[in-house]
Order: C-alpha cells, then structure tokens, then sequence
C-alpha cells in the first residue's frame, strides 16, 4: 500500500510503517503547497497514470 504524507504529517511515523509500506512525503514529489483535496485529486491523476 502506498502511504502519502502531507506537511503536516510528523517524519517519525514514516519509520513505522516503512517496513509493510510505501511511504512518501508530498514534498519529496514538489507538492508541498497542495492541501487535502488538491493532494488527493493529484495523487489520484497519478495513480491512473502509472495503470495505463
């Protein structure tokens, strides 16, 4: 499963659940001025991509 956090999300947790997931930060994909629903909507455009 892949896990995306948001700005606000603490780096900590990332080490959680690195072991049974695909963590990334919105910052590391340029998207650290997306909020929320921008984020999400972003996230789904991309994820349609890589399927086709």
């Amino acid at each position: 499963m892949l896990v995306l956090f948001d700005n606000g999300t603490p780096r900590t947790l990332a080490r959680h659940l690195i072991d049974h997931h695909t963590v990334t930060e919105a910052r590391a994909r340029g998207w650290e001025e997306l909020e929320n629903g921008e984020l999400l909507s972003k996230e789904e455009a991309q994820t349609r991509r890589r399927r086709t």
